[in-house]
């Protein structure tokens, strides 16, 4: 018997904040999480993405300290190379952190990366067809 892989965590220094920019990539977190230490998101296949208060995580372990910015990352799949620019833009305006700019990458994927309120780089793509 082998353990199953069931979820992703992140710290979070806002946690109404960085629930706030996950929101608007499409995850379904309820509002009532933004006071929570602790909140998740389950993910189509059934993975947890879990996000905990940096306040929670130094009360569980007295020595954690945040990682260096940008320390992981997500990646978010659309549907078509428009749609990467235009959850690009929509973030932008929404006033996150650009960290690259839409291009045409040459593994065949229309890429964007954008970074969390967190300082995690998180990248945007479809596959170019």
């Amino acid at each position: 018997m082998a353990p199953t892989f069931n979820a992703i965590g992140l710290a979070a220094a806002d946690m109404a904040t960085t629930l706030a920019f996950y929101r608007a990539l499409g995850l379904d977190i309820p509002a009532e999480q933004d006071t929570a230490p602790h909140a998740e998101a389950v993910l189509p296949g059934g993975i947890r993405l879990m996000f905990d208060s940096y306040a929670s995580l130094e009360e569980l372990d007295p020595d954690w300290t945040p990682g260096p910015e940008g320390a992981g990352g997500l990646a978010f799949l659309c549907d078509v190379p428009a749609e990467v620019d235009e959850v690009h833009a929509g973030l932008v305006k929404a006033g996150y952190a650009s960290h690259k700019e839409p291009w045409d990458a040459p593994w065949g994927q229309r890429y964007a990366q954008i970074k969390d309120p967190d300082g995690r780089v998180v990248d945007l793509f479809a596959w170019i067809r």
